[in-house]
């Protein structure tokens, strides 16, 4: 028997969807409800909603329903409904609620579900260095692989929610680490063990995770509903739910949360609102909270609450909602962007206000931003999701020292402290193949690989050394490509179902300057 997970709010909404009128809505009632609930908010299958389904472009909707899903619980419809009944259900899906639902700590609490067979081992049950571990999230058949960083062998492959969403998060040991699902289920997974811990439903639409500095919080930046999430890393039991909303109750969406390590705290990019949050994750007579105590209506930007309250917050001011964010490495400055991809700002998380501005057009994905040492300068470097191009910025004064032209738009960039390149995708257009290898020091592209023609290629990750470069072939019949990172020869091919994110340990909990954060 499988427990229904609805909140009271939501019986309405469900309610509604039993008493269906339209031929649509009784088809959903008849062939999807038992599984992605009467409410379309997920059940034992996703959320059917348009925050979720999102990335399931054009006919792919419809094209699942007639076809299934592989390796999944998804049957076809091919047999049992016409295709206008498909193509019906398929509108009605991504049509939005009438309502935005709540999920309230009570939803959550019930929604948690232990891993029946789950037992913490003394020692990781693997011979491989746990520090150079990969995770690599394989989206074609919702599945991640854990392999040695060393031999490449797969020494786990297990199964995750629907729809994995924003990078996995590691506890500061490596032990333990988090994942989460665009539909907002947050999965546990203990290395040492290979197995699961548990999982939790922190929300309905999620946007991705942060893990405090001393490993015992999980932070969920929620779409819906408009919340910040805190749960227990040791039991995923619920600490804290924040309202987001700015200071005259406009609500927000979450669009980003990250850890600011050497602030101890969460800093929060609001979609909706022109203010960023930092919620304190220690006590709060730190870094994070040096500077004035302004009240909310001063006018000079940042505002907090107590300054000895454990999850603490204070607001910052900014010129317009900031979409996505990349920090300096002493985590002073954020720098951010807004989705009108017109240009970028640099805000002093001390000081909590607007410092500089950057000529940072074509929508800069600065999540994906690193940087590095040049001729003992730090610059940073961010991709640009219109137009082909990097941008290379001096974090000293904030002024730009060059663009570097690309063979079309990419998403990510990736180095590593011991590489003297960066690599750099090109996600978007006719040359997705393309995967740009850039010297640090003349910034210029030392080559270009295409190792698989007319595929997308994309997202690099290195090993703990530095020595390897693990490259995704982003194809359902996809394959991680291993190159050594100094020759840039090709070492070996892994068969994968569509990998898409590659996250080692230690780079993620030593927070390297050469992956995102």
């Amino acid at each position: 028997m499988i427990r229904r997970i609805v909140s009271s709010s939501l019986f309405i909404l469900a309610a509604s969807v039993a008493q269906a009128q339209t031929p649509a809505e009784n088809l959903y009632a008849e062939h999807c409800s038992d599984c992605h609930g009467a409410d379309r908010l997920g059940g034992t299958g996703p959320a059917l909603i348009p925050e979720t389904l999102k990335r399931m472009r054009g006919p792919a909707v419809s094209k699942v329903i007639r076809n299934g899903r592989v390796a999944t619980q998804m049957p076809a419809f091919s047999d049992a409904l016409a295709q206008e009944e498909i193509t019906a259900l398929a509108d009605f899906v991504k049509t939005p609620l009438a309502r935005v639902p709540t999920w309230t700590a009570h939803d959550i609490q019930l929604s948690l579900t232990p891993a029946a067979d789950y037992e913490p081992a003394d020692q990781p049950v693997f011979k491989a260095d746990p520090l150079n571990v990969f995770l690599v999230v394989e989206t074609g058949d919702h599945h991640v692989s854990v392999l040695d960083g060393k031999t490449f062998e797969r020494l786990d492959r297990f199964a995750t929610p629907f729809a994995v969403h924003g990078g996995p998060k590691f506890t500061p040991d490596g032990r333990y680490v988090f994942i989460m699902s665009r539909d907002s289920w947050v999965q546990k997974y203990d290395l040492w063990s290979l197995k699961e811990v548990g999982r939790v439903r922190a929300g309905l639409n999620s946007r991705n995770i942060a893990i405090s500095k001393d490993g015992r919080w999980v932070a969920v930046a929620n779409y819906l509903p408009r919340t910040l999430t805190i749960l227990s890393a040791a039991d995923l039991k619920v600490s804290r739910i924040f309202d987001v909303a700015d200071q005259d109750g406009v609500p927000s969406r979450v669009s980003a949360v990250y850890q600011a390590p050497h602030r101890d705290s969460f800093i929060l990019a609001l979609k909706d609102v022109a203010e960023i949050w930092e919620i304190a994750t220690g006590p709060s007579t730190g870094p994070a909270w040096q500077g004035p105590a302004v009240s909310e209506d001063s006018g000079r930007g940042a505002a907090r609450t107590s300054s000895q309250e454990l999850f603490a917050h204070r607001r910052i001011k900014v010129s317009e909602p900031i979409d996505d964010f990349f920090f300096d490495p002493a985590y002073r400055h954020l720098i951010g962007a807004a989705r009108s991809g017109k240009k970028g700002v640099v805000v002093d998380l001390t000081i909590g206000r607007e410092v500089a501005e950057l000529p940072l057009s074509g929508m800069p994905h600065l999540g994906s931003g690193i940087s590095w040492m040049r001729g003992g300068k730090r610059v940073m470097a961010t991709p640009h999701l219109r137009e082909g191009k990097l941008s290379v910025i001096d974090v000293g004064d904030w002024s730009p020292v060059t663009t570097i032209k690309t063979d079309g738009p990419g998403f990510f960039l990736r180095s590593h402290e011991n590489s003297r390149f960066v690599w750099a995708d090109v996600f978007f257009g006719p040359n997705k193949d393309a995967m740009h290898v850039i010297d640090k020091q003349t910034l210029k592209i030392e080559k270009t690989l295409r190792p698989v023609p007319g595929a997308t290629v994309a997202h690099v990750e290195f090993d703990r050394y530095g020595r390897f470069a693990l490259v995704s072939v982003w194809e359902d019949d996809g394959a991680v490509i291993v190159y050594d990172a100094e020759t840039l020869e090709e070492l070996k091919r892994l068969p994968m179902r569509k990998p898409s994110g590659k996250y080692n340990v230690w780079n993620k909990i030593t927070f390297s300057e050469g992956t995102s954060h």
